[in-house]
């Protein structure tokens, strides 16, 4: 799966799985969790590509500006959604 698909699948699962989610462009805008995501799943492809000093900064944003903090080196699965993240 693309890094693409997944984040598209990312989005999805928002819908799915919180009922108070109403339109695209509110998700995108405005789910910390999502954010969080998102960046922790380009984080890890560079982690894995051994880009280990650009990971971590990349982390260091993405928990600067969501409150939510995710080790890059962390594998998570597929549809996963963090609700209320802090």
């Amino acid at each position: 799966m693309s890094i693409f698909s997944t984040l598209r699948e990312d989005l999805q699962t928002v819908f799915k799985k919180d009922p108070a989610a109403r339109s695209t462009l509110e998700v995108i805008l405005c789910y910390p969790g999502l954010h969080a995501l998102w960046l922790h799943r380009i984080a890890h492809f560079l982690w894995q590509k051994r880009l280990f000093l650009i990971a971590r900064f990349l982390s260091h944003i993405s928990r600067f500006l969501t409150g939510i903090e995710i080790h890059p080196g962390a594998k998570i699965g597929r549809r996963f959604f963090i609700d209320h993240g802090a």
